[in-house]
């Protein structure tokens, strides 16, 4: 018997709850074709992370935002599918969905894929920063499957650090380093450089460092810092970034959702090393949708 989470959004729109009722009377239709299936329905604000063990399949029903903050529960050999609960096509205020393949118009054709193992699975490089505090603890936060941010908790104020990646290192004063996945290009990073920069960045990818590589930015980083050091400012890189704080107090946030705070001092490093994530697709992988 195959053993199910439905994870959804509820933020009491009758499109969401519509949705959530398509998708659970196609999951009763399949679990009588089946011989049975165990389903279980959770509200994005009360699952925890003990409900993902153990699962066949997680379905997410929202959005990117209630996808991505869900995947920092989801391991890696857990195969998770995420349905379009308001696509944008249907309903400009909708969601876009860049993560979401299915809605709830091809439910009932991709949940059989993914249930009889036909789906397209998509192995998701993610983020991670490993923090070590002066008291010698260190942690290691979610897995992000967009984005990661360190900075100072104070935006007003610069964060300042120690920047070393591979034999270059210097002193950095920023609004904080951005690290982007290739997937998640479309994100945050797509909002804090230019278009002209981000074309460039893009240039230095071929298609073999996807997997392993990640992009780095450091934001408002002084022109004449950035010329002095271009490596520093922006870069597509498989090396790990470790920076040791110079600010009084600092935060981690993956994917713009849980915030890990650390002090004068700590060590974070930032690789692509995270668990991945095993995103079932059904008309085309990923990077076939980013390339084409």
């Amino acid at each position: 018997m195959s053993d199910i989470l439905v994870v959804y959004k509820k933020n009491f729109e009758a499109v969401h709850d519509a949705s959530l009722d398509i998708i659970t009377a196609e999951l009763e239709l399949c679990s009588k074709e089946r011989g049975g299936l165990r389903v279980d329905i959770r509200a994005r604000e009360r699952v925890r992370r003990a409900d993902f063990i153990g699962r066949d399949l997680v379905i997410v029903l929202g959005g990117d935002g209630t996808l991505t903050s869900i995947s920092h529960n989801i391991d890696a050999s857990t195969p998770v599918m995420g349905v379009n609960s308001h696509p944008r096509d249907q309903d400009p205020e909708g969601s876009f969905g860049f993560y979401m393949d299915s809605n709830v118009n091809t439910f009932a054709e991709d949940v059989r894929q993914a249930l009889a193992g036909n789906a397209i699975v998509n192995d998701l490089p993610r983020l991670q920063a490993i923090i070590d505090s002066t008291s010698g603890n260190r942690f290691t936060t979610d897995p992000a499957m967009n984005d990661l941010l360190i900075a100072n908790t104070h935006q007003y104020a610069p964060s300042k650090y120690h920047l070393r990646r591979g034999d270059e290192k210097c002193e950095q004063q920023s609004s904080g380093l951005l690290f982007s996945t290739w997937l998640g290009q479309g994100a945050w990073l797509n909002h804090a450089i230019s278009k002209q920069e981000l074309t460039h960045l893009k240039s230095k990818v071929s298609p073999a460092q996807i997997e392993d590589h990640y992009f780095v930015v450091a934001r408002d980083l002084p022109h004449d810092k950035r010329e002095a050091s271009p490596w520093a400012w922006m870069d597509w890189t498989n090396e790990a970034t470790t920076i040791t704080s110079d600010m009084h107090r600092g935060y981690v946030v993956p994917d713009g959702w849980d915030e890990v705070h650390f002090n004068r001092g700590a060590t974070i490093t930032v690789n692509a090393e995270a668990p991945r994530l095993r995103l079932l697709t059904f008309r085309q992988s990923m990077i076939e949708k980013v390339t084409s």
